[in-house]
């Protein structure tokens, strides 16, 4: 809209017609504002809710900023009434219409009346306190109306955005909350007795007051865009409800948890079962095989045996006794802590037998490596070599005598290793005829 100038010349005929034409469609546009603002959703829902906070603050100011509205529009239609009256006289104006019709469309000439109640809570034009009644020249009126406007319109679309947006999400939320209560409460997981209970008891809790304060203060939750000047520029302020939402989806993956131990309880009790017991008959192999030991090997030291350990199944009898009682969410950790526990125990078992048979081991080693000499030396011909004869003979009885010295065993059959090895690299000496060949080399 174009500002004219009080202190200028009279306007002429054309000057006074241009401006009554857009003067008129100012009040048309003006018009059109203020029904689209009267029948607004959020004004509407503003006006009959009950208002807490800093949305019954600024709807206080709000509302009154409205009242003026009106009151300015009604202003504003009388005074370009009346100019379009003085207009209408004459085809061609005189000079007493043009002067008069330049002070109405020109100076300070609308005076606006209002309640005192209003003109308290609206905000003026230049910040100062509100006035029973104020002057306005048409131009004026035309910059205060749209700026009450565009706060007005401002606060009711921003608490019709946060009414449009949170509480229907967190309707829906509240909806999945009950259902997730129900099948919490069906695999024993309820408030007191498991943390996801009572994680679902306070989401519930913060959910109910998140949505009270939504509805009475939705302003709260209502966060302005930096630098925008459209009426409504900003988001609602959705961190309480995407915390809450989460640590819903945290309880639905913990009863899931649950749910999966209640479905496939039994063969992990099975398995449990299964791995105790591999785990005990390992162990009593152990405990057999350090009596073979201590039996048949001397001078060595066999680590002791443990027994199983008690406390491993009186856990799987607790873990039974859940099941048993339908207390999954109990079930639930107890079974994967035993399982780990059970994989352990065997292991150890297992290097238990390992340990305490190690001796065996190495008695089998160095029977396999003096056979295996005795056959190398067989497939040369030297089996029947009395030196051999006599040093496999004496590694043969200390193996398979008992007990069994180790040390000393090994060092008998390295002996007759190295003798077969010798006698295996020695160069061969032919027979000759009338004599049988003789192997010890010279000054035998």
């Amino acid at each position: 809209m174009g500002v004219t100038d009080p202190a200028g010349p009279v306007m002429d005929r054309d000057e006074v017609d241009r401006a009554l034409a857009r003067l008129g469609a100012e009040h048309e546009a003006i018009e059109t504002s203020l029904f689209a603002l009267q029948d607004h959703a959020g004004r509407r829902l503003l006006e009959g809710a009950e208002l807490t906070g800093v949305t019954k603050e600024r709807w206080q100011a709000a509302e009154a900023s409205i009242s003026l509205l009106w009151a300015y529009f009604d202003a504003y239609t009388g005074a370009l009434r009346s100019a379009r009256g003085i207009r209408a006289r004459r085809r061609w104006s005189s000079r007493e219409d043009l002067v008069e019709l330049t002070e109405l469309l020109r100076g300070e000439s609308v005076t606006v009346a209002g309640s005192a109640s209003a003109t308290a809570n609206a905000p003026t034009l230049h910040g100062g306190p509100g006035k029973l009644s104020e002057r306005f020249s048409l131009v004026t009126l035309v910059d205060r109306m749209n700026e009450l406007y565009a706060t007005s319109l401002d606060m009711v679309v921003a608490a019709d955005a946060v009414w449009s947006a949170l509480p229907a999400r967190i309707d829906l939320l509240a909806a999945e909350l009950q259902r997730t209560r129900r099948l919490a409460h069906s695999v024993g997981v309820r408030p007191g007795e498991h943390p996801a209970g009572d994680d679902l008891d306070r989401t519930t809790r913060t959910l109910t007051n998140l949505r009270e304060q939504v509805v009475s203060d939705p302003l709260a939750f209502w966060v302005p865009t930096p630098g925008s000047s459209a009426p409504g520029g900003g988001k609602p302020d959705t961190t309480v409800y995407d915390r809450e939402a989460r640590a819903l989806e945290d309880v639905r993956r913990e009863i899931d948890a649950v749910l999966t131990v209640r479905q496939d309880a039994e063969a992990r009790l099975v398995k449990l079962r299964d791995v105790l017991s591999r785990a005990d008959r390992t162990l009593a192999e152990a405990r057999i095989a350090r009596g073979e030991v201590l039996a048949k090997i001397a001078a060595t030291e066999v680590p002791v045996v443990s027994g199983p350990p008690t406390v491993l199944q009186e856990q799987l009898a607790t873990a039974a006794e859940y099941r048993r009682h339908a207390q999954w969410h109990r079930l639930s950790p107890l079974l994967e802590s035993l399982e780990q526990k059970a994989e352990d125990e065997l292991l150890r078992a297992r290097e238990s037998l390992t340990a305490v048979t190690q001796p065996l081991a190495v008695r089998a080693e160095l029977r396999g490596r003096l056979d295996a000499y005795k056959a190398k030396v067989s497939r040369h011909g030297l089996a029947e070599d009395p030196f051999l004869v006599e040093r496999y003979d004496a590694a043969r009885r200390m193996l398979w005598s008992a007990p069994c010295d180790l040390r000393v065993a090994e060092q008998a059959v390295l002996r007759y290793q190295h003798a077969a090895a010798e006698l295996l690299a020695a160069p061969r000496v032919p027979e000759q005829q009338g004599g049988p060949e003789d192997r010890r080399g010279p000054g035998a």
